[in-house]
């Protein structure tokens, strides 16, 4: 830390990685005392190079937010009360133990959010938990987002995190789907200035196409955009490469010795012809060759999709399709292609050859029997499991939410409002007493940003350049307060009958069992070493750091505690506040796969079950009107909507509607809409504008801050509609469990004054 100019005399300055998007862009704090106050990009940042953008720069009013909770809250008498630290965990233990010792561990469910990615308490201890416990019972942020990519990348490559990235400052020919990074920064694809890079694409005479039904910021700057109907995403991806087959374009190159499938694979897509497709996608045919054509010609070109082909009735088809092209073309694993990023705190790369696969469907749901994907059960399912009693086994009695909102982000959150509050017990581990955790029994606060350290452990692995930074908590932990970190590793021994332990056995346990494996295996660079003495040559001030050094040097880059002199440490880190650039993404091929012919598995048996489904849909007669959601720079799912200098502007909750969708439903622009879904009704303010085709609306996601008993002051002010009141979370794509939120029929009708 050090002085800078223009700040005062008692102020100074810290390095942080901002937390709040997936582009992770390093920042320099202002520091007064203990409160942040003000935030520019770092210019020295080995990633971002000194991009900000307006979260990041309101990082200390986020961080000082005056509704975040200081103490943890217990209920007593119906009522949540301020409490001890001791008291609180007293009452976890109390309220959980019981309903596992009686029902089981699959009566506790476990709702992880999508903020547990943005620290480095929700990345180490939520695996902890879910491994003692044992519950089935498990629901996250991604069954409403990315878990499509997983399932078709755990069924394409054998490995569920293997997710390949668009090498976008190489690439000559850039398709997005569904994505809209101007608005978003990115996701599932980590690049600190995601706009000045596409720019830099152009700039350098590549070309950008953009499918979405949105005139998007992103689309706005591209060299086509194709505006496609909401929810045929794996349609048109489909007829593309029917288009490579029949016209003699695939060309796999260095890729053919490991992929198996593509004989049977034309036969699979013989019914997607671009004539059959463009009715279902209202693109016409021939753009639908064109697109095709521009991807096999350019020297390197990748497909990127995001969650708006997530996030529809065919999400995973979709996700495969985006895989299937970039394989087609041999710009998977190739630099400007599609390149699968090795984070530093990877394991170390094992010899190529076949793994153990991947599989769907070990376990399914009590009530309506969805498979399980990646360990998850559907998020759009948590209220069934716990409001329906049935006769396979109890019904879920207990629930742990850590980092997420659930009654705004999954479907129908009325029903889960009720649900929750019939529970036997709730804890939330959550900084504001939001629309979930209002029905907690215990909230247990983290502290602020400010006050915590930071390591991207999961966006190094989707990250555009292999790079990696830490920083040490930039502000001390304020008295009263707890670390993410120790409330996350008590909650932990407090759910598995270990209550009152030290909080630190979590951390031992973790760190000896990983050595011990590590020692044990032939391609780990300790093998054969005494894992007692490598644990005590491990370095840092807490458990969690031990834990990084750990996983550092047994990574790709590390020293393997000596046996690379010259590798990486969490010393060496330290010593490199702004990061440490570790190059560009590179090929990785055949190592990367984990499928059981040790090969690309281009069309696997689940897959293969589903495109009957698919052709079904080629013959469906659309929706007069659709729904699909939007994205604001300025906002990230429901978060931010109690920070006052990101909220306002365009950053509102409206009903986008085309102008002549409007005139034929006699709405006028700012009148009050209701709209009508599966699920249920909401009023919003029309908003008429002809960035949004005709037959669509779209409402932002993450709104509806009206309901009694939060304390959100700023966001209740203007709390917006919870869009996915409209869903009755009966859509779902069946292989991954993901709810369809794209592309859902609604009905439109002035509201009565």
């Amino acid at each position: 830390m050090s002085r800078t100019s223009g700040t005062t005399p008692d102020s100074r300055t810290a390095l942080r990685v901002c937390p709040l998007c997936e582009a992770t862009c390093g920042l320099t704090l202002t520091i007064e005392g203990t409160r942040v106050t003000g935030a520019r990009g770092d210019r020295d940042d080995v990633f971002s190079k000194g991009f900000i953008c307006p979260k990041g720069a309101s990082f200390g009013a986020a961080d000082g937010d005056p509704d975040r909770l200081r103490t943890p809250l217990v209920r007593k008498d119906g009522e949540l009360r301020e409490a001890t630290w001791e008291e609180a965990f007293d009452a976890v233990a109390a309220g959980l133990r019981p309903v596992v010792e009686r029902h089981g561990p699959h009566a506790v469910g476990v709702v992880l959010g999508n903020p547990n990615v943005h620290t480095m308490a929700g990345a180490l201890y939520p695996p902890v938990l879910l491994g003692a416990l044992r519950t089935h019972s498990v629901f996250t942020a991604s069954t409403v987002d990315q878990m499509p990519k997983h399932v078709s990348s755990g069924l394409l490559y054998g490995d569920a995190n293997a997710i390949p990235v668009p090498d976008l400052d190489h690439t000559d020919h850039l398709l997005l789907i569904g994505a809209n990074p101007l608005e978003s920064n990115g996701s599932l694809c980590t690049a600190p200035d995601f706009p000045g890079r596409l720019r830099a694409l152009r700039a350098r005479g590549g070309t950008l196409t953009v499918i979405d039904p949105r005139r998007t910021r992103t689309a706005k700057l591209a060299d086509r955009h194709v505006a496609i109907r909401p929810g045929t995403d794996a349609t048109l991806l489909a007829a593309m490469a029917y288009v490579l087959f029949e016209e003699k374009l695939v060309d796999l190159g260095a890729l053919a010795p490991h992929v198996q499938g593509v004989d049977e694979l034309p036969e699979a897509l013989r019914d997607f012809t671009p004539e059959a497709a463009s009715a279902a996608c209202d693109v016409d045919a021939g753009t639908i060759r064109e697109l095709a054509r521009e991807l096999a010609a350019a020297p390197t070109a990748a497909v990127y999709g995001r969650i708006g082909s997530c996030t529809v009735p065919h999400g995973t088809l979709a996700s495969w399709l985006v895989d299937v092209l970039n394989i087609l073309t041999g710009n998977l694993d190739r630099p400007g292609g599609a390149l699968f990023p090795m984070a530093a705190t990877d394991r170390t790369p094992r010899p190529a050859g076949p793994g153990h696969g991947f599989a769907l469907g070990r376990w399914h749901s009590r009530v309506s029997g969805h498979p399980e994907a990646k360990g998850e059960l559907p998020l759009a399912a948590l209220a069934e499991e716990i409001d329906t009693v049935t006769a396979e086994g109890s019904p879920v009695r207990a629930v742990i939410v850590v980092a997420a909102n659930p009654v705004l982000s999954a479907p129908d959150g009325l029903r889960l409002d009720k649900a929750l509050e019939s529970l036997d017990f709730m804890v939330s581990v959550d900084p504001y007493l939001n629309e979930t955790s209002r029905h907690a029994h215990v909230v247990l606060p983290p502290p602020p940003p400010s006050q915590s350290a930071h390591h991207d452990f999961a966006f190094n692995t989707l990250a555009v350049r292999n790079q990696v930074r830490y920083n040490r908590p930039a502000v001390p932990l304020e008295e009263g307060r707890m670390a993410e970190t120790e409330i996350l590793a008590r909650l932990v021994l407090a759910a598995t009958g270990m209550h009152g332990a030290d909080p630190s056995a979590v951390d031992t346990m973790v760190i000896d069992s990983t050595l011990g494996k590590a020692v044990g295996d032939t391609a780990s660079p300790v093998h054969g070493r005494d894992p007692r003495e490598l644990a005590a040559a491990l370095n840092g001030e807490t458990g969690p750091e031990r834990r990084l050094d750990m996983m550092l040097r047994l990574g790709p880059y590390g020293d393997g505690f000596g046996a690379r002199p010259d590798g990486l440490t969490l010393d060496k880190l330290l010593a490199h506040p702004h990061g440490i650039d570790l190059g560009p993404l590179v090929s990785r091929l055949p190592q990367r796969l984990k499928t059981r012919s040790g090969r690309i598995e281009l069309l696997p048996e689940p897959i293969a079950g589903d495109l009957p489904r698919l052709r079904d849909a080629l013959r469906e007669r659309p929706a007069a009107l659709v729904l699909v959601g939007r994205r604001h720079l300025r906002s990230n799912n429901s978060w931010m909507h109690n920070v006052p200098a990101l909220t306002g502007g365009s950053n509102r909750c409206t009903l986008h509607i085309h102008p002549d969708d409007a005139a034929r439903l006699g709405l006028a622009d700012g009148a009050a809409v209701r709209v009508k879904g599966a699920g249920g009704e909401v009023i919003a303010p029309a908003e008429l504008t002809d960035t949004v085709r005709r037959g669509v609306v779209s409402l932002p996601h993450g709104w509806g801050h009206d309901r009694p008993g939060t304390r959100m002051s700023h966001a209740a002010l203007d709390p917006g509609v919870n869009v996915n009141q409209l869903l009755d979370g009966s859509l779902l794509d069946p292989l991954s469990g993901t709810a369809v939120l794209n592309g859902v029929p609604v009905e439109l009708a002035a509201a009565c004054p």
